[in-house]
């Protein structure tokens, strides 16, 4: 891997308080910081990025990565077996494209390398500098956004509000699925709806998510890039949201949906965005993300206890008649998570109801939208 120094600032957070002044299972004794002795990136299991770059959504250059970082390093380690490192923040350019060059360099070699990164925003139009580290060695990804509104604007500049309309219709393009979660409803247009519709893409209205939260753990399952928006939490739970919503998702939601996430065996690539230190009552909102990553880890930890396919072994089969069609689905032993099987005998991530519509003589929805996407 290359020298990746230069592109962060002198001085991580990391180095700047006193480690000994953490209990010993705390993070903040066991993170490792891009610039330590025994630092080694082969060792990593996940790397911390920061990037505060917000003038994609005309704001300042920020600190939140700090203030983030502060509420994380005193959460408790339940899983000491994974390696975090810190690589600190990456320096501010003389203009918005010069941090973006920069972090899409980082992110380029750490997804070359094989790591899982965190990215800590800054506004989510630094979501293209994810996409672009696969783009860059014609990788072919899922993505899924989490955000109370879709970015898709046509502006003459990208920013926080078009940027999905660069990642996903330009050509040629990587994105072989992108899944929307927690859109609410009146704050989009239709024709946003229709357009992603026509692209086989899939949205998934809050409502309908809050009301069964397990239907979003198939898409994260299948997702390399993960970006979240912290306007998807109500205002209640994430007073920074200044231009948000008294709807959202609760805090615990949240935290599900980040171990949903980390149980992801392909995730790659996580941004956490739209925190703005400067608006938050008594760092609650900083405290929410140090508890998303906390559960990202939990889940993380998950991976490598999840059998393949491979190893029937593993998995309980259930063969189902479904309009005149035999198809399989098969139960994990180890996670309980339900695949199904498509008609080129491909297997999909669903659910358990899933399995059940299909026992009803039922088609499943996500079982058609596969179908759609692959004909």
């Amino acid at each position: 891997m290359h020298d990746l120094n230069t592109f962060f600032s002198p001085l991580p957070y990391i180095e700047t308080i006193d480690k000994e002044a953490f209990h010993p299972l705390q993070w903040g004794a066991h993170v490792k910081a891009l610039t330590s002795e025994d630092f080694d990136w082969e060792e990593a299991d996940m790397v911390i990025v920061g990037c505060g770059e917000s003038r994609g959504a005309n704001a300042n250059f920020s600190d939140a990565p700090n203030t983030i970082r502060k509420y994380f390093y005193e959460l408790f380690v339940w899983h000491p077996h994974i390696k975090i490192v810190d690589a600190g923040n990456i320096l501010e350019g003389a203009s918005e494209a010069d941090t973006k060059a920069a972090l899409a360099i980082v992110l380029k070699e750490l997804e070359a390398a094989g790591k899982t990164v965190l990215v800590l925003g800054g506004s989510q139009d630094l979501t293209l500098e994810q996409y672009n580290a696969f783009k860059a060695v014609n990788k072919t990804i899922q993505a899924v956004a989490v955000d109370m509104l879709i970015d898709l604007e046509e502006t003459a500049v990208v920013n926080d509000r078009s940027y999905l309309m660069n990642m996903l219709t330009e050509d040629p393009n990587f994105m072989q699925h992108f899944t929307h979660i927690g859109f609410q409803s009146y704050f989009v247009q239709p024709q946003m709806l229709q357009t992603l519709d026509m692209l086989r893409f899939d949205c998934l209205r809050l409502g309908k998510v809050r009301s069964q939260l397990s239907i979003i753990e198939p898409p994260l399952r299948d997702a390399h890039l993960l970006t979240i928006d912290m306007n998807a939490v109500k205002y209640s739970d994430a007073p920074i949201n200044k231009n948000g919503s008294p709807n959202g998702f609760a805090g615990d939601e949240m935290c599900q949906v980040m171990k949903y996430a980390g149980m992801s065996q392909q995730l790659q690539s996580i941004g956490l965005y739209g925190y703005d230190p400067t608006l938050d009552q008594e760092d609650m909102t900083a405290r929410l993300m140090a508890q998303m990553l906390w559960y990202f880890i939990d889940g993380f930890s998950w991976r490598a206890q999840e059998a393949s396919l491979s190893d029937t072994a593993s998995f309980l089969s259930f063969h189902v008649q479904m309009q005149h069609q035999d198809t399989l689905f098969m139960k994990s032993k180890k996670t309980n998570r339900w695949w199904m099987q498509l008609p080129d005998t491909s297997m999909a991530p669903c659910t358990y109801e899933d399995y059940l519509c299909a026992c009803n003589d039922e088609i499943p929805d996500r079982w058609l939208r596969i179908q759609e996407r692959l004909s």
